[in-house]
């Protein structure tokens, strides 16, 4: 019998990669230009973040003050024991240089884009970040069309791995 207690030896634990994914914005959003930018976290949310527990499939970045911050992101409580609680849905702080910061906000201004969160995740160093989608609204012409390439890439690919088959 070994010495361990029945648990995996694995850490349930994401220290770099991605925690979580917004599939809907590439759908409903045109993507002009992407950039990765920090996010201002507390501890607890760090770690709930660490377990993959986070939700930014309503979530937007807006102007507020000057600054660029994350709005309607949900990152649940820590269960872990942790005294110190938070808003779950707070606004949180985007951390990037003045220069792109201002560059998004004109191009939201003028343009009536909006920054979506692609996703978040941890780099190499363990931090974490969000990478943002500068998006147009696609149009349900668009989307039909989205719809419709994407089937026929599926069975594009279905008809050339069938082929040597005999299946047609």
């Amino acid at each position: 019998m070994s010495g361990k207690s029945g648990k995996s030896g694995k850490s349930t634990m994401i220290s770099h990669g991605m925690v979580a994914q917004n599939r809907k914005a590439r759908f409903n959003y045109t993507i002009k230009e992407t950039i990765e930018a920090g996010l201002v976290l507390k501890g607890p949310e760090v770690k709930s973040l660490r377990l993959g527990r986070a939700t930014i499939g309503e979530a937007f970045a807006g102007e507020r003050n000057g600054e660029l911050w994350l709005f309607n992101s949900y990152i649940p409580e820590y269960q872990g024991g942790v005294l110190s609680r938070f808003d779950s849905r707070a606004p949180r702080k985007l951390l990037m240089h003045r220069k792109q910061a201002q560059k998004f906000m004109g191009a939201i201004a003028k343009q009536g884009a909006t920054l979506v969160p692609l996703d978040i995740h941890f780099n190499d160093r363990g931090l974490a970040k969000v990478t943002l989608g500068l998006g147009v609204g696609k149009k349900s012409v668009d989307k039909r069309q989205t719809v419709a390439d994407r089937d026929w890439q599926r069975d594009k690919a279905r008809l050339i791995r069938n082929k040597g088959k005999g299946d047609y």
